[in-house]
């Protein structure tokens, strides 16, 4: 009933941008709590951006001053703008959201994720 679609990655050279995109759709009441993840190859998943229904913001310390979360509830989608790309940003970039539907059931759902290749 509900999914989220991450789209924009690609390859960049180091110094470059992106811009990644999480789309929900589906029978939905209500968009709470947002982020981004990542998963390199032999790393765990970890934390980029968090944002709140309200706008509030939080960022991995690897990321902060370069990488920018936003969200449009009108459209019902997450970005992430990513400014000064580095070798070391390239992995698997996930979307989460914490979704209400419209039978009140709040679900913690993953998109599919999104290759950031960053070379050097």
């Amino acid at each position: 009933q509900v999914q989220l679609v991450e789209s924009g990655g690609g390859l960049v050279q180091a110094g470059g941008s992106l811009r990644l995109s999480c789309a929900a759709s589906g029978n939905i009441f209500g968009i709470y709590a947002m982020g981004w993840y990542r998963q390199a190859p032999g790393k765990q998943r970890e934390l980029v951006a968090t944002i709140t229904n309200g706008g509030s913001t939080n960022y991995a310390d690897s990321v902060k001053g370069r990488f920018t979360i936003s969200r449009d509830n009108a459209k019902n989608t997450m970005y992430l703008q990513m400014n000064s790309l580095k070798p070391e940003d390239t992995a698997v970039y996930y979307c989460n959201g914490n979704i209400k539907d419209l039978r009140g059931y709040i679900t913690a759902y993953w998109g599919q994720g999104t290759q950031v290749t960053v070379s050097s």
